[in-house]
């Protein structure tokens, strides 16, 4: 049994812990009544801008205790960094910022609550450098991604009423050429919805006017998966003009969209700065269809609308994630004008194209400008039913193409025409100085003439044309691709009809007409046969065959067109197949610039002239004698100049049955004397296929 403590010693123990207790509570008192959360203050501006790199201050912080704690940050201000003190503002301020916690919910194991965020006049000044000096990277590299891997794994916290009163955010990105603000707040809840979010921008973004108007769902809609989130917006950028409207379903987990994008500008390209997508040159557009997403791509489904005269339908999606973005392409025109597809081959649309000064060159010179070929890989088909260019002859268009790591390689480029068809492939390689490696390959195949040369009066000819060219080169417009390059052109065309009409058309009014008048090739002749089998060696194209036969000439050509320097140095002789009067044989010389060649009769023609002109003057009958000739015959040159291309083609590939006429083509005089068959040139064509 231990014993008690003494009386006196029990009273005196009570006494002490009674006025430590009394103590302790004058003390807290005092404490509460002399509190300030500012004490605080100094040592979260050290650790602030400790781990910000940067002075971070405040100028009070407030508390309210509680189950529901709030706290309250006053002028908070984060200076901008060493590189960019010369910035007239602060990186970022707030007159007020408050968060209030749900402690209870955090302390029973419920997770993080925040019941309710207010920020009050935020601002912040983002910039960004020429060099990639910027403003808005905190620590090192490895900080952030460790803070962007933790922050990705961990839940986000269930969020309240989120309130932003006169947000204004300035973005100055040299290499986006822009200067903008976005100025951004809240409405409170109605009776009738949950309030919203408003967002305006205005400035100058890629050195276009930018004016926008954004109005989405209160920011706590975006944290409930169940509630669509609605969205209405418009944008202009420059001429470009967009809007947005409909409504995104649980937007944090990428759901479903009901979204339907318009836009609208005078040239695609011009989206470019908006999209990240480079597009050519185009005409005006206007385009409307759904917007929507996936896990790991973005969709523009089912949009239709005009490209300048064309209407255009389709669907697109982009893979942004992908380095570089990966964007397919699938797209559809009911009725197309080729010259609104310019922009794709590196040319201008007609109704975009600006005044140049005049060149020199014969082929166009105008660079091939596929812009920014490296900022993404594509893959794109694309199918025209029908073309309505009254300039061209073509029905309808086929064609896909890749862009993969800054190369193209063109699978096909196809045209119908009647029941032939033109066929193409190609690929570009992109190499120093903004060249290619370019191979390219073209077919013509059973090409009705007729859809050349209208019927007409003086022209009712039925024939057909066939052939290849092929060309392997190095350089940036079609003018330097043909003058570095090596390949051929192998041309045959059959049962040309009038040729009178026929050549001015084909080389040109002033060219055709100055070369029919010196070949003395009668008017309304029926071209027969014509074959051109000529090789390209260094930009040089130089002549393997060439024959025009008529139903009362045959006119054989050689010599060379120096695309290097756009000259012709040439010479075509042309002989009776008759007996003629009135017939000067002899060779023809066409020389000089491409574009203004001279075009002059030979040494034998000369002799002749010079012998009637002087025979004329002693007896005026006798003048006659030197243009009196016996016809060369019948012979058989168009068959010899169509086996010589066969068997040693310029482009490398036999004419062969690519020009077979087509059966009961109306017109074919098969028993004319002076030319081939329909069923002559098929036989030899199709010997010659089979023989090898």
């Amino acid at each position: 049994m231990s014993a008690s403590l003494p009386p006196k010693r029990t009273h005196r123990t009570r006494k002490i812990i009674i006025k430590i207790f009394g103590i302790f509570s004058i003390a807290l008192f005092i404490l509460i009544l002399v509190w300030q959360w500012d004490w605080f203050v100094p040592l979260i501006n050290r650790k602030a801008s400790a781990a910000l790199g940067r002075d971070v201050s405040i100028s009070h912080l407030h508390v309210s205790l509680g189950l529901r704690t709030a706290i309250t940050v006053d002028d908070l201000k984060v200076a901008q960094p060493k590189e960019f003190e010369s910035e007239k503002t602060d990186f970022a301020s707030a007159r007020s910022i408050t968060v209030s916690v749900d402690v209870w919910r955090y302390l029973t194991g419920k997770g993080l609550s925040l019941t309710d965020i207010r920020l009050d006049t935020p601002k912040a000044d983002i910039v960004s450098r020429l060099n990639g000096q910027n403003n808005y990277s905190f620590g090192s590299d490895h900080a952030s991604s460790q803070k962007s891997s933790s922050s990705s794994t961990s839940s986000l916290p269930d969020i309240g009423n989120i309130e932003i009163q006169n947000a204004d955010i300035r973005l100055a990105l040299a290499k986006l050429k822009t200067d903008m603000h976005v100025f951004i707040h809240t409405t409170p809840p109605q009776k009738s919805n949950d309030g919203s979010l408003v967002v305006d921008a205005k400035g100058l973004y890629a050195r276009q006017p930018i004016t926008g108007h954004i109005v989405g769902g209160a920011l706590l809609s975006l944290t409930h998966p169940d509630k669509p989130y609605p969205i209405d917006g418009r944008l202009s950028n420059g001429p470009t003009y967009i809007t947005l409207k409909g409504t995104v379903d649980d937007p944090l987990h990428f759901k479903g969209t009901k979204l339907a994008l318009h836009m609208a500008g005078p040239d695609m390209a011009l989206l470019y700065a908006l999209t990240g997508i480079p597009i050519p040159h185009t005409p005006s557009y206007s385009i409307t269809g759904n917007l929507g997403y996936s896990s790991n791509a973005i969709l523009f489904q089912n949009f239709v609308g005009r490209l300048g005269s064309s209407d255009l339908n389709g669907n697109i999606s982009v893979k942004p994630d992908l380095k570089p973005p990966f964007v397919n392409a699938n797209l559809h025109s009911h009725l197309v004008n080729l010259d609104d597809l310019a922009g794709f081959i590196g040319a201008k649309p007609s109704k975009n194209t600006k005044a140049v000064p005049p060149s020199k060159n014969i082929l166009p010179d105008q660079k091939i400008n596929v812009p920014k070929l490296n900022s993404i890989n594509a893959h794109l088909t694309y199918h025209g039913d029908h073309i309505q260019n009254k300039s061209l002859p073509l029905d309808n268009i086929d064609t896909a193409f890749e862009i993969k790591d800054g190369s193209i390689n063109l699978d096909h480029l196809n045209f119908a025409v009647g029941a032939g068809k033109i066929t193409s492939q190609a690929t570009f390689q992109p190499t120093t100085h903004q060249e290619f490696n370019t191979h390219f390959r073209l077919n013509v195949s059973q090409f009705p003439l007729s859809r050349i040369m209208p019927s007409t009066a003086m022209f009712k000819g039925h024939g057909v044309i066939g052939g290849h060219v092929t060309l392997t080169s190095r350089g940036n417009s079609v003018a330097s691709l043909v003058a570095n390059g090596d390949g051929g052109i192998t041309l045959v065309l059959d049962q040309g009809g009038n040729v009178t009409a026929l050549l001015p058309d084909l080389l040109g009014l002033k060219l055709g007409s100055a070369v029919l008048s010196a070949l003395n090739i009668p008017n309304r002749s029926e071209l027969s046969c014509l074959v051109a089998d000529m090789p390209l060696q260094r930009g040089i194209l130089n002549t393997h065959s060439l024959l025009i036969q008529t139903d009362t000439t045959r006119t054989t050509g050689k010599g060379s067109v120096n695309f290097r320097n756009d000259t012709i140095d040439y010479s075509v002789t042309t002989r009776s197949v008759h007996p003629q009067i009135l017939s000067l044989p002899g060779a023809i010389n066409i020389t000089g610039p491409i574009a203004n060649p001279t075009v002059l009769p030979g040494a034998e023609i000369i002799g002749r002239t010079a012998a009637a002109i002087g025979l004329g003057i002693l007896f005026p009958p006798a003048a006659l004698i030197p243009t009196i000739q016996l016809g060369v015959g019948k012979g058989s040159s168009c068959e010899r100049a169509i086996t010589e291309a066969n068997v040693h083609p310029a482009a490398g590939i036999p004419a062969g049955n690519n020009t077979t006429h087509m059966s009961g083509t109306p017109g074919a005089d098969n028993n004319h004397a002076t030319h081939l068959s329909p069923s002559q040139i098929r036989h030899l064509w199709s010997k010659k296929l089979h023989h090898h």
